[in-house]
This record gives structure tokens, C-alpha cells and sequence, in this order.
């Protein structure tokens, strides 16, 4: 088993927001870790862009599993006050009209990909784990949540398509609307995700699962994964795109900047209890 920071030769590997641990060459698991928040920020999207490259280079690998390094935060939501910065690394590119891409390119890549999910995954981190191909969570740990709406934005990662796609219309709205917390066993039972777990055999669980179909023929996983494409359908690069597009518009909103300062006052990215209940804490912000 092999440990290595995915831009080892270009930073110091304690600053790398992933971390690739190469189990076998068919199986690897990719380590999430942006302490303390585990927030999206530029350097983890640039990171996972030549991640994304790797692996559709890569002619033996076959699964792939991304997990948190923070039992509290799988992948957190964007980095609100640096989300157009562009950093000065390998990958690096804006967000806006990019991550549509790079959504595209994750479905339909030459692997099979696995959200592990212990601990939060909201807004942009839900939108990650619903890009990959299977989602897999801690009974007692995960908490799911698109919280943009209760801070006067909207989902502009991809969220509207793959739950309306996964969940239906009802649900859907349910879920983006309330921007609230959905735990695994609600995950499970309204089809975004594939299994609640017990937290203690989680990992086992997707391990043994990633590594009998790490066993298979590469041709046979790609091609089985291109039919369920087809017939199951992904979210079109345009949708996606126009969600990116509508989320870029809201920062002209008067009522999200609003938001945005009772939020920060509350305690956005930083450590405390807004964080930790962020949906719950949405609901007792004085009204924009």
C-alpha cells in the first residue's frame, strides 16, 4: 500500500487537500483533509482536476474511493470568502463554468467511483458525493444538506440534477427548499443513498465491495457503467452549466449579501456550533 499527496512534487505535502493511498493498482482511496472545516476551496478543486486526470490516464486502475480524514466534516461547502480565487498550482481554473466539467468527466470516467460518507456533506460537499457513482454512509455520523436556499442562494453544483434525477420532483424540492439535514437512513430510503451503515462496519463494508470489483476485467466495469449511463441517464453538461451560471448571478442578489453577513456574524468557517449545525442554525437567523 502506497501513500502519495497528489501534487507531491509541486508543494509541500501538508498543505495537499488529498491524499492518494494506492491500496492495489486497481483500488485506490483518496483521503480528503482540509482541516478544520474540510471546506471547498480552490486548491482542493484544482487538486481534484489532476486527480480527474490520473485517473482517466491510468489503464489499470478500476474503483476509487474518496473518504474524510475528519470524522465531522466528509467535504464541507465552498470556501464563500475565496471561491473565485485562482491559485498558482497545477489544476487550477475557476469554478464557475469548470465544475460542470468536471462533474461530467467524473461520471463518465474509465472507473468506478465511491463516496464514503462519514460526518457532514453540505452544499458544494453534497453536490461532490452525488457526482460520484455510489454513496456510502454512516448510519450515525452522515448528515446530508443543500443549505444555500436558507442563505438566500441556490445549488449550483449539480444538486438540482442528480436529486431530481435520483429522488424525483418531490423530494427534490423537499430537500433544496428546507435546506436541512437529512441523515443516512432518510438517504437511503429516498434513493440518494445506497446504504446506511453502522459507522463501525462502514468501512469494511466498502472496502470488501471495492475490492471484489477491483477483481474484474477493467473492460467489463467501463462498459457496465456506460449501459447504466445510457439507460439510467446523467445530468447534462448544459443543466449543470446553466445551474453554475445561475449560482454566479446570485452574488448580485441584495438579499444573499445580506445572508452572507448574518451568517459570517454567526460563524461561518470558523470552528464552533454554526458549523457543526448549520442547517439548524439557518432556521434561527433573523429574517433577511
Amino acid at each position: 500500500m502506497e501513500t502519495i499527496p497528489i501534487l507531491e512534487n509541486e508543494q509541500k505535502s501538508n498543505d495537499n487537500r488529498l491524499t492518494i493511498i494506492r491500496k492495489s493498482p486497481a483500488y485506490w482511496s483518496i483521503i480528503i483533509n482540509n482541516p478544520p472545516l474540510n471546506l471547498f476551496d480552490p486548491k482542493m478543486f484544482a487538486e481534484l482536476n489532476v486527480l480527474l486526470d490520473n485517473i482517466e490516464t491510468d489503464n489499470e486502475l478500476k474503483v476509487v474511493v474518496f473518504e474524510s480524514a475528519d470524522e465531522d466534516f466528509f467535504m464541507n461547502h465552498h470556501d464563500v470568502e475565496n471561491r473565485t480565487t485562482v491559485p498558482d498550482q497545477p489544476g487550477a481554473m475557476p469554478f464557475f463554468g469548470n465544475w460542470p466539467k468536471f462533474v461530467t468527466r467524473l461520471a463518465q470516467a474509465p472507473v468506478i467511483s465511491i463516496a464514503k460518507v462519514r460526518g457532514r456533506a453540505r452544499a458544494q460537499g453534497f453536490e461532490f458525493a452525488l457526482a460520484c457513482d455510489m454513496r456510502f454512509a454512516s448510519k450515525e455520523r452522515a448528515k446530508f444538506a443543500l443549505v444555500e436556499v436558507g442563505g438566500s442562494s441556490i445549488p449550483g453544483g449539480g444538486g438540482v440534477e442528480w436529486l431530481s434525477a435520483l429522488v424525483g420532483r418531490s423530494r427534490a424540492l423537499e430537500i433544496v427548499l428546507s435546506a436541512d439535514d437529512f441523515d443516512a437512513e432518510i438517504g437511503e430510503r429516498y434513493g440518494f443513498v445506497n446504504r446506511s451503515i453502522a459507522d463501525v462496519e462502514l468501512d469494511s463494508y466498502v472496502d470488501a465491495l471495492a475490492e471484489r470489483m477491483a477483481k474484474f476485467e477493467k473492460r467489463a466495469l467501463e462498459t457496465g457503467k456506460k449501459m447504466v449511463n445510457a439507460r439510467a441517464g446523467i445530468p447534462s453538461e448544459g443543466d449543470l452549466w446553466m445551474s453554475n451560471h445561475i449560482l454566479q448571478g446570485v452574488d448580485l442578489w441584495p438579499e444573499a449579501g445580506k445572508a452572507f453577513s448574518k451568517m459570517l456574524d454567526a460563524g461561518l468557517g470558523k470552528v464552533g456550533n454554526f458549523e457543526l449545525n448549520f442547517a439548524e442554525r439557518l432556521g434561527d437567523l433573523p429574517t433577511v
